[in-house]
């Protein structure tokens, strides 16, 4: 026979599971609020709302779009882990705000992050990428990647980089090249893309990395000359401009990325169900998200949790070798 507690605790399970797969025929029963770390008009903001859109119409509840910058993404990321884990809470999923943020702050002491990436977000589904563009002023003498790193390698220290901001990804990528490359490119941060821009454009620095929807208009109108993109495939936005990989910087891989989140522990079902709706947009919507800056990529949750782990491992690496600090 089997014991009484055996006997209670299968009944025990048995009741969650169908409670939760009740729970999960009837979602959602009320709004689901969809969190961004970054402000109303950003890539990030664009793509939730869109796709916000696509959720709201196939599920039959309004998507709220909830955004929480500031804090370096820690105020928005910090209230999306502290959300009910019961799939009405989504959180926009980023490089900075997954993989650089936690890398740059202490894992104890008063600069510690209040979440841990790892435990308090479940994956949901793996979006797109916004391809980034390395570019050149069109003075500097280079029309290639092998020939910058060979002007970079002869000067050391003399070449320098133009970024939107510390510890953010314009920075960041430069410095994987620069670990990956064996060259020494000084770094000078500016106040945010438009500037950083203006500053490749006139000569005052030589080179930087900028999102691609960014940089076209320039790099068509000659004054950023283009040398590659930083992802692991051609974009279809410029399919002449190589990957940095083709270039000759082997296995280099670097993209601004977007994916969905859930607060850890929502039911297994809701989850599946949010993936297979997401997938479907992105299929459904190409040539819609290429035109907002964002190639589509789409995958399972399981699939997403072990790209977001390497993405973790691969830009702590980098911060570390770069020495970069939270400003």
């Amino acid at each position: 026979m089997i014991p009484f507690i055996v006997r209670l605790l299968l009944l025990a399970a048995a009741l969650v599971g169908a409670t939760g797969g009740a729970f999960a025929q009837n979602y959602p029963s009320q709004p689901i609020t969809f969190i961004l770390t970054y402000p109303p008009g950003s890539n990030a903001d664009i793509l939730a709302r869109s796709l916000g859109q696509k959720l709201t119409e196939s599920l039959g509840q309004q998507v709220v779009i909830l955004n929480r910058g500031g804090g370096n993404t820690v105020i928005g990321t910090q209230l999306a882990a502290r959300s009910a884990p019961d799939g009405y809470t989504l959180f926009m999923a980023q490089t900075a705000n997954m993989a650089i943020v936690p890398a740059l702050y202490n894992q104890s002491g008063p600069n510690k992050l209040p979440y841990d990436i790892a435990k308090d977000f479940d994956p949901v589904a793996y979006v797109g990428v916004t391809p980034s563009v390395l570019g050149v002023y069109h003075g500097l003498p280079v029309k290639s990647v092998a020939e910058l790193i060979a002007l970079a390698k002869s000067k050391p220290g003399k070449l320098n980089y133009a970024s939107s901001g510390s510890g953010g990804t314009t920075h960041l990528v430069v410095e994987l090249l620069k670990q990956m490359a064996g060259i020494d490119i000084v770094h000078i941060p500016f106040v945010g893309p438009a500037k950083q821009m203006i500053a490749i454009m006139g000569g005052e620095v030589d080179l930087g990395v900028t999102s691609m929807l960014a940089v076209l208009p320039h790099v068509q109108a000659g004054k950023i000359r283009a040398l590659a993109v930083s992802g692991a495939k051609r974009s279809p936005a410029a399919p002449d401009i190589p990957t940095l990989a083709e270039a000759g910087v082997t296995g280099f891989q670097a993209d601004s990325w977007y994916g969905v989140l859930t607060p850890t522990g929502a039911p297994r079902e809701i989850i599946s169900m949010l993936n297979a709706e997401i997938n479907k947009f992105i299929n459904e919507n190409p040539k819609r998200l290429s035109a907002q800056g964002i190639d589509v990529e789409g995958a399972t949750p399981e699939q997403f949790g072990t790209f977001l782990k390497q993405e973790s491992i691969k830009w702590a690496k980098v911060v570390k070798g770069s020495g970069a600090k939270v400003d």
